[in-house]
C-alpha cells in the first residue's frame, strides 16, 4: 500500500509530449479578462497589477476554490488587433497572442522582449479513480539566464535554470513555485498539487546489491514525538547511458516520504552526498556527462527504492503538473522589487510582525516547565545577553495527549503567571501548536466525532471550512483567550509525511493530491483570522514550518525545520532561505547552530563552537535571529565563556540594527520590499555578483559574507561595483575592491560585512537589552561618503495594529555628496507612544571618520562635514 500511495502515477504526465499549435478562433473582451478562443481550448488573461497578468488555459470551467490571490484594483488596460496577433497593453507589460500559433510573448511597454511561451499541455488524467487534467508550460529560456526561487530547498542549487526539481512539502523543504529571472520578470505557477520543475522523464531504477556493513542507531523526531530508529547502510547500483555529451539535470528520488541521506556517484563522480536524520525525498543538481556508458552506485537506506531522473538542459523552462484543471499562471514584469511588489499586490501585502519578533528569538528542544523558562529568561537578563522571546517546543500537554491544547500540571501548574512572568521580564512567550490532534485526548474525541480529521491520520482537515473553525473555537477558548500568550509555532504544517497523498480530503470528497501542497495555506490562515479577530489590538506573528504563494498575508516566518549542525548544512540553510525569500516570502529563519546537535560533546568540543558561532553570526544578518537545537539546552553559558562573550556580541550587533531592520520591515510591508536579498535583486546585470550562493544583502545597504568553512582567518568576498565603492561594517574602514574580488581577514568575533558608499545607516545607540529599548533608544547615524544617499527612518509602537490607521512616523534623512551636507527632515506623521526628542550621533566615514552630535525634536536639522 506504501509503495502504491508513493508511486500513485509517477508521473502520469509521462504519457504525452508538449505542446501542439492551436490557431486563434476569436476573442472577447470582458470588464476584468481578455478571452482568446483557441482550434481547443480557450486562454483567459486577467489584468491583475500594471505588470502583471494572469494567464489561464482551459477546457472546462475551473471549481478549485481561489485561495492564493486576492482582490484589488484593477489596472487599466487595452487590446489590439493586426492580422497576426491580438496584443493585451499594460502600463508596465505588454502581452501578444500569436493568432497562428495561439501562443504568448511579453515584453516591455518600450517593445524588449522579456518571456514567451514555447509549447503548453492540457491532457486527460485521472487521480485516486478520479478524472483531473496533467497541465504543462514551456518557456524558451536563453541561455544565458539565471533564476532563482521555488522555495526552500536542501539541494544547494541557488540559480535554479535548467534544474530539474519535484515541489512537494516536507521537513526542511518547503515548495513555492514562483522563479524569479534576471530577464526581467517573475512567474507564479498556479497549482495547489505537486509541480515538476523541468520534469526529467528518462530514468534509471537501482537494485540493491549488498549492505555496506554500517549501521548506527539514532535518536531522531517524528510526528509522534522522539523515537529512536537504526539506520542500516545499503549500496545500490544501475547503469546510464548517456547519447549525447553535454550538461544533464539528474534528480535522485529514495522512493520514500523522508530520506536519510543522498548519495549518487555516476562512474567516479560524486555527484550527490549530504546525511541528516531527516531529507527531502529527492535531491537535484546538474552534472557534465559525456557520450558513453556510466557505473551507477548509491549508498542509502535499506528501505530506499532509488530511482534518478535526468534530462539534457535545454534553453527551456518548464512547469509541469499531474493533477490540474488549467494551466494556471502569472507573469510580473520589471527589476526585481518590482515583481515581488506585484507578486504581494495580488496574493497579499505583508502585515508589520511585533517589534518584538525582530530581537532574538530563544528556543531549545525543549523546556520541562514553567520555572524552567522563567529562570532562563531571568538569566538572559542578569547576563546582559539580549532577548525578546522565548520558546516553548512541544510535549508540554504531557499526559493529555499530543497537541491537546493543554499544559500538563505536573511542569505547567499556572500557564497564565508564566506568561505573566515572561512579561514581566520584558520578553515574549511562543508556544508550539500543531495542525495535529491526538484522537484520544479530550479536543480529539470531539474533532473524531465530527468527522473533521484526514482518513487514517491525526491531521485535521483544514480544506473543510466547518472542520477549520472548530479547530479555531478549541484553540481560541483553551490557549488564546485563557494565557494571552504572545506567538505560534506552526510546526509540521506540510502536513508531515506527505500524508495527503493517497487520502480524499474536504469531508472525504476531493483526492489529497489535488491541494497536496497547500495545506500550509489554509493552517496559518485559520490561525492568522481568528486571532485578528478574538485579539484585534495585538499584532499577530506566527513560525511556520511549511508555506506557499499568498501565506504572507498570515504573519507568518518559515524556518528551514529539522536540520543538521555541521558546515556543508549551514551552507545550504543560506541558500534554502536565499531561494525562499526571492519567492516572495520576506520572513525566514533557520535553527542556529543546528537542529541535529552532536549530543553532550557540543558543550565542550571548540570545533562544534566555531561552527555554532558562524551559524549565529550569519543569523544575526537574518530577517529573524534564533537559536535551537534538539536534545539541547542551548543556551549561550552551556557552552563556556568565550561562546557567551561571542554571542553577547552578535545579538548587540542586532538590538543595534534595529531602527535599520525595523524601516526595512516597513518597506517590506508598505512597498513590497525584501530583507535578505539574493543578489540578483541589486546586481542583476552582473554576473559574478549572480554566481554568489553565499553572499547577499541585507536590505539596501549592508553586504553579508558569511563565513562557511572552518579554520579560516582571511576570507574572499566579492564586492559588486556601486558608486563610490564599499566600507567595513565593523570598522569603517574604505576597502579597495568595487566589482573585485577582496581577501578581508577575518576572527572568530565576526563575519565579514559591507557597506555601500552612499548609505546612511540608522543604529540604535548604546547597548539595549530589548527591542523596546532599542526602540527608545538615540540613534547613532552612520554616513558612508562616496554618493548621494538618503534613508527613512519608519517607526510605529510596535505592538498593535494602529499603523494600518496611520499611526507612525517617518524620519527622511538625505546626504548631499558634493557639499557634505546632511539634511534631517521635519518628522512625518506621529503615534502616542512616540520619542519626540531623540539624541543623535552623526558619524561621517569618508577615509576618515568625523562625529558631530545633535538633537533632534521633530524639526528640520542640517548637519553639515
Amino acid at each position: 500500500m506504501m509503495k502504491k500511495r508513493i508511486c500513485w502515477v509517477l508521473f502520469v504526465c509521462l504519457c504525452f509530449t508538449l505542446g501542439w499549435a492551436q490557431s486563434v478562433r476569436s476573442y472577447r473582451q470582458a470588464e476584468d479578462s481578455l478571452t482568446v478562443v483557441l482550434s481547443e481550448g480557450e486562454i483567459r488573461l486577467y489584468p491583475l497589477a500594471d505588470n502583471a497578468v494572469r494567464v489561464k488555459y482551459v477546457r472546462q470551467e475551473p471549481v478549485l476554490p481561489d485561495w492564493v490571490y486576492v482582490g484589488n484594483d484593477k489596472p487599466a488596460w487595452s487590446v489590439k488587433e493586426t492580422g497576426e496577433e491580438i496584443t493585451l497593453g499594460l502600463p508596465g507589460l505588454v502581452v501578444r497572442i500569436d493568432k497562428e500559433k495561439g501562443t504568448l510573448a511579453y515584453f516591455t511597454p518600450e517593445g524588449k522582449p522579456i518571456l514567451q511561451e514555447k509549447e503548453r499541455q492540457l491532457v486527460a488524467s485521472s487521480v485516486q479513480g478520479e478524472p483531473t487534467r496533467c497541465a504543462a508550460q514551456c518557456f524558451y529560456s536563453p541561455a544565458d539566464e539565471n533564476l532563482f526561487g521555488l522555495g526552500q530547498f536542501q539541494d544547494g542549487q541557488l540559480n535554479v535554470r535548467g534544474l530539474s526539481r519535484r515541489l512537494t512539502q516536507v521537513n526542511t523543504q518547503i515548495a513555492v513555485p514562483f522563479v524569479l529571472s534576471d530577464k526581467g520578470y517573475g512567474i507564479l505557477w498556479n497549482n495547489y498539487g505537486l509541480t515538476e520543475f523541468n520534469p526529467a522523464d528518462s530514468l534509471i531504477t537501482l537494485t540493491r546489491t549488498v549492505s555496506s556493513g554500517d549501521a548506527e542507531t539514532v535518536d531522531v523526531t517524528s510526528a509522534e514525538g522522539g523515537k529512536q530508529e537504526v539506520r542500516e547502510r545499503f549500496v545500490f547500483t544501475s547503469s546510464l547511458i548517456i547519447r549525447e555529451s553535454g550538461r544533464y539535470a539528474v534528480m535522485l528520488d529514495v522512493g520514500q516520504t523522508m530520506a536519510r541521506r543522498h548519495h549518487l556517484k555516476i562512474g567516479n563522480q560524486t555527484v550527490f552526498d549530504m546525511k541528516n536524520l531527516w531529507l527531502p525525498p529527492t535531491t537535484s543538481a546538474i552534472v557534465e556527462l559525456e557520450a558513453g556508458v556510466y557505473p551507477v552506485e548509491a549508498e542509502l537506506e535499506k528501505e530506499d527504492r532509488p530511482k534518478v531522473y535526468y534530462r539534457k538542459v535545454t534553453d527551456e523552462t518548464v512547469f509541469r503538473s499531474p493533477v490540474a484543471e488549467a494551466v494556471d499562471y502569472t507573469v510580473f514584469a520589471g527589476k526585481a522589487d518590482e515583481v515581488i511588489a506585484a507578486y504581494r499586490r495580488v496574493t497579499g501585502e505583508v502585515p508589520m510582525m511585533p517589534r518584538w519578533a525582530l530581537g532574538y528569538i530563544h528556543c531549545r528542544e525543549r523546556f520541562h516547565g514553567q520555572d524552567e523558562i522563567v529562570q532562563t529568561a531571568t538569566r538572559f537578563r542578569n547576563d546582559s545577553l539580549p532577548m525578546d522571546v522565548i520558546v516553548q517546543d512541544w510535549q508540554y500537554w504531557g499526559k493529555y495527549g499530543w497537541n491537546a491544547m493543554r499544559f500538563d500540571e505536573s511542569g505547567y501548574p499556572d500557564p497564565k503567571k508564566l506568561v505573566d512572568d515572561v512579561h514581566a521580564l520584558d520578553a515574549r512567550l511562543m508556544l508550539s501548536v500543531w495542525s495535529k490532534i491526538d484522537p484520544a485526548s479530550e479536543v480529539g474525541k470531539l474533532m473524531q466525532g465530527k468527522g473533521y480529521y484526514i482518513p487514517q491520520t491525526s491531521w485535521i482537515d483544514f480544506f473543510n471550512p466547518d472542520a477549520a473553525a472548530y479547530y479555531w473555537e478549541n484553540f481560541n477558548k483553551r490557549l488564546l483567550k485563557p494565557y494571552g500568550i504572545d506567538a505560534w509555532w506552526l510546526d509540521a504544517t506540510e502536513p508531515e509525511n506527505d500524508d495527503l497523498l493517497g487520502r480524499k480530503v474536504w469531508n472525504q470528497t476531493v483526492p489529497g493530491e489535488v491541494y497536496r501542497n497547500v495545506y500550509p495555506l489554509l493552517v496559518n490562515r485559520t490561525v492568522y483570522e481568528g486571532s485578528r479577530r478574538e485579539m484585534p489590538d495585538r499584532r499577530v506573528m506566527l513560525l511556520t514550518r511549511s508555506g506557499f504563494p499568498g501565506m504572507q498575508r498570515y504573519a507568518t516566518a518559515t524556518w528551514s525545520g529539522d536540520v543538521g549542525h555541521d558546515w556543508e548544512t549551514l551552507r545550504r540553510q543560506i541558500v534554502g532561505g536565499l531561494g525562499m525569500v526571492v519567492s516572495g516570502q520576506p520572513w525566514w529563519t533557520y535553527d542556529a547552530g543546528g537542529f541535529f546537535r552532536p549530543g553532550q560533546s557540543q558543550y565542550t568540543d571548540p570545533a562544534y563552537h566555531e561552527c555554532f558561532l558562524r551559524w549565529l553570526q550569519a543569523g544575526v544578518f537574518l530577517p529573524l535571529t534564533r537559536v535551537h537545537g534538539y536534545q539541547s539546552d542551548t543556551e549561550f553559558w552551556n557552552y563556556g565563556e568565550e561562546v557567551v562573550a561571542l554571542a553577547r556580541r552578535a545579538l548587540d550587533t542586532r538590538y543595534s540594527l534595529f531602527p535599520y531592520i525595523y524601516s526595512e520591515a516597513a518597506r517590506t510591508h508598505y512597498g513590497g520590499g525584501t530583507l535578505m536579498r539574493p543578489l540578483v535583486m541589486d546586481f542583476a546585470g552582473d554576473s559574478l555578483a549572480l554566481a554568489q550562493k553565499y553572499e547577499y544583502m541585507f536590505g539596501p545597504s549592508l553586504l553579508v559574507a558569511p563565513v562557511v568553512e572552518p579554520g579560516k582567518n582571511r576570507w574572499e568576498v566579492y564586492l559588486p561595483h556601486v558608486q563610490g565603492g564599499w566600507y567595513d561594517f565593523w570598522t569603517g574602514a574604505k576597502t579597495a575592491g568595487n566589482g573585485t574580488w577582496e581577501t578581508v581577514p577575518v576572527t572568530l568575533e565576526q563575519i565579514p560585512v559591507f557597506v555601500k558608499a552612499g548609505t546612511i545607516l540608522p543604529l540604535a545607540s548604546g547597548k539595549p537589552q530589548t527591542t523596546r529599548e532599542a526602540a527608545d533608544a538615540g540613534w547613532t547615524v552612520r554616513i558612508y561618503a562616496g554618493a548621494d544617499a538618503a534613508y527613512t527612518v519608519y517607526e510605529d509602537n510596535g505592538i498593535d495594529y494602529a499603523y494600518e490607521q496611520g499611526a507612525y512616523a517617518l524620519v527622511r534623512m538625505e546626504w548631499d555628496e558634493a557639499k557634505g551636507k546632511l539634511t534631517i527632515h521635519p518628522r512625518e506623521g506621529s503615534f502616542p507612544e512616540m520619542k519626540a526628542v531623540r539624541p543623535l550621533r552623526i558619524i561621517r566615514y569618508a577615509g576618515d571618520r568625523q562625529e558631530k552630535q545633535v538633537i533632534y525634536k521633530g524639526k528640520k536639522l542640517t548637519v553639515k562635514f
